[in-house]
Parts: C-alpha cells; structure tokens; sequence
C-alpha cells in the first residue's frame, strides 16, 4: 500500500515499534507523526538492542527516508544523544534522517514544570507523567507561545526564547517557590544545537506530498495508544496529543483519503504504565506473571507496567475509532505457559451490562471474562501459522471474530524475525 498507518489500541508499550521495523524493509518513507521522547519502541536485531525515542523506527534500514513529522515535540538534547548513539552503533543517519520546521521543541523549562506539577497535585490526581516536558510544550504550541525548530533559526529567536523563558520563570518562583533559570546559557546551548541539527532540518510538508504524489511507500508511526490519546482516551490520565487516525493526518501532513491502511497494533495481554484506570488489571499472581514473562518494565522510564487479561471492549473501541483494516497482535508467546487464558468481554457498570467504553470509567466497572483454554507450548520458534498450537489459533480467531477484523501478523518474541504472517 502506497501509504500505511501503524498505531496502537490499548494504552501503549503494544510493540509497535517492532511492526514498524518489520513493515519498514517495504517502505520508502517511514514518518513518526506525534508524541515525543516519552516514547519508547524498542527492536531487536541479532541479540543487539535498540530504543528509539525520537527517531523512525525503520533507520536501521538502509536507503530509506526517516522524517520526524510536524505534529512531533522533539527534545533536541536527547535526540541528538540519540542520534550519536546509533551512529557508535554503526547505524548511518544524516543521510537517511529529517526533521520537520514545523516540529515544536521541548525545553528545559518544560521538564522542570513538567515534575513540579506533578509534585503540586495529590494523591489520585497524579497523571503519572514520565517528566519528560511532553504535555508543557504541546500546551505552549496551543497557547501559540510555542518555540518551533524553525525558530532556531529566527532573527527573533533570541526575544521569543526570552519571552517564554520569563513566563516559565514567573511561574517557578511565585507558584513553585523555586530558582529560576538562567536565560543566558540556555540560549547558548540552543545556538550550539542550531548548528549540530541544520543538516536535518526541512519543510517537511511539500516533501510528503511530492512522495504522496508520486506513489512512494510511506509508513506512519505513531505513538503511545489510543487509549491515552487526548480525546478519547482516559482523561485525565492520557497524553497530549492525538494518537490515532486523525493524528497521523495532521501531525504528517497527508490527507485521511490519503491512508490506504491502518494496522492496529494489539497485545495478547493488556499492560499500562502510569496512573488512570484499567478495568482487567490483575493484582495477583497472575499479573505478577505476565510482567516477570513479557518484561514489562518501561522502555523509557523503566518503571514496572500494570498487567492484566485482554480487554476486547478497549480494542472494540479503539479499532472502531480508527478505522482498523489489519491487526498485528503481539506477545502472544507470553501466554505460552497458561492453564486458562481469560478474555474481557463487557463491563458491568451501574448495574448494567455494557460493551463500549464509557465516557469516565471509575472503580465501579467490573470486567466480564470469557475463558479460553491455554496450549501449554513453546511458540516462540514457529515461523508458520499452521504449526501453531491449535487452542493459540482458536485464540486469535476469538480475538478476530470479537472485533470482526482480520489478524494480518502475529509477533512471538521480540526478535526481529520472530513473526508469522497469517
């Protein structure tokens, strides 16, 4: 398909990342269209290890193009850490890697303020943010005070710097009770960056549309899931932008009619990190299980996920929203060593039986299982789907007739070859 989106459908940490490195060999373009360094896609090639943050996930491929889109908020401190990482890896980026003009900039004010108010609330009200300055600077480029990369290299960039520095530092000392920050070598560093990343730097917008024009592969990445994007996932305990569809259009510049398939991005199981709700969340052994097998530990923050059984009312949901054509479930070797697998169904809520996601979901939700017998085998080496397992396949085709969208890859361990195409 000239033009693929990949997104996630429960609350992130879904494996994304590596469907996008497996999608990326076909694709000439690959575009991360939101969200920033709180991301985390994490890939696996002959036992090394990478994490991206930033950076397109198909970079370690050669002779492709990896743009960070307009809808993105960069850190260009860490992305540039980034950036050297991988080439003492060996991986070649300034000539495959572009960053949008358009793209806002995190700033170090925006991490300061980003812990503090977490700090200024209590209790359940804590988001649970990663502190990476995310939701500051997607707010300051709504407020229009934001700083873009083309900024940087603005005859005005001094007095906007300025101006939002002071705004920051008003707030740190009246509010926070806090030092402020000196203006002066923070302008210093971001003149020293300008120059580090004005190789990178394009107007991304008649880019795309000349690859969209001219019939050239484009793969979208997105961000986090849609259960934490901003409109529709569980506010407030959600992220700052738009991580579905309607984001992808937006954040990359191609148009909706444009995508010619979207791929929902699916794990076996359901995980969340942070605070907010989590209707099939297991506080016992089984939960402890699933994080110990499936290594759910942050690739960004390190913080341990909550785990729990599959939630086909979030997945309903979310693939209803996006317009899902395909899903690529993931983990599915996690399962390997269960008796019984239990699927959420529906909710009781308010006494009633419900099969959608409500509006604001409080403690008072009780998740409906259906069980599903376990196949108690290794499935982490099958590279075919007719050798799986047959209670495995009666799994998947659960999951495909719930949601009433076909299962297109199924991921069984975090190898790069360790997929089967059904």
């Amino acid at each position: 398909m000239p033009v693929s989106l990949v997104i996630g459908l429960q609350w992130g940490d879904e494996g994304k990342g590596k469907i996008v490195d497996y999608l990326a060999k076909n694709s000439d373009v690959i575009l991360r269209y939101q969200g920033g360094p709180n991301a985390g896609h994490t890939i696996i090639v002959d036992d090394k290890k990478y994490i991206f943050h930033h950076i397109p996930s198909g970079i370690l491929y050669d002779g492709k193009i990896c743009i960070i889109g307009n809808g993105t908020v960069l850190d260009p401190f860490t992305l540039k850490e980034e950036i050297i990482n991988l080439e003492n890896s060996g991986i070649n980026v300034k000539e495959k890697l572009f960053i949008s003009s358009r793209a806002h900039i995190i700033l170090p004010f925006h991490k300061i303020y980003d812990v503090q108010m977490e700090l200024f609330k209590k209790g359940k009200k804590k988001i649970g943010t990663t502190g990476r300055g995310i939701g500051p600077a997607y707010s300051d480029k709504y407020s229009r005070i934001g700083i873009r990369v083309s900024d940087l290299y603005s005859i005005e960039f001094k007095d906007k710097l300025s101006t939002i520095v002071n705004y920051y530092n008003n707030i740190f000392q009246t509010i926070f009770k806090i030092d402020p920050l000196p203006f002066e070598q923070i302008y210093s560093q971001l003149l020293e960056l300008r120059g580090y990343f004005e190789e990178y730097i394009i107007d991304a917008m008649p880019v795309v549309r000349d690859y969209v024009m001219n019939n050239k592969s484009i793969l979208l990445e997105g961000a986090q899931g849609i259960m934490l994007d901003i409109d529709y996932g569980t506010y407030p305990y959600v992220t700052s932008s738009h991580c579905g569809t309607s984001g992808a259009s937006a954040g990359s510049g191609i148009p909706a009619n444009k995508i010619d398939e979207i791929i929902g991005v699916l794990k076996s199981y359901t995980t969340r990190v942070g605070n907010g709700p989590f209707p099939s969340e297991l506080l016992d052994e089984t939960g402890e299980t699933l994080r110990s097998v499936g290594n759910e530990f942050g690739s960004t923050t390190g913080r341990p996920r909550r785990c729990g059984w599959l939630d086909l009312v979030v997945a309903k949901y979310s693939t209803f929203l996006n317009g899902v054509s395909h899903i690529a479930i993931t983990k599915l070797d996690v399962l390997d060593k269960f008796d019984e697998i239990k699927v959420c169904t529906g909710y009781k809520y308010k006494g009633k039986i419900i099969d959608y996601v409500p509006d604001h979901i409080t403690d008072e939700i009780e998740p409906i299982y259906e069980t599903l017998q376990g196949w108690n085998q290794d499935t982490s080496k099958i590279n075919n789907f007719k050798d799986l397992p047959s209670a495995s396949k009666d799994y998947i085709k659960f999951i495909e007739d719930f949601l009433e969208i076909p299962i297109k890859y199924i991921s069984i361990g975090p190898g790069r070859k360790q997929i089967i195409i059904k």
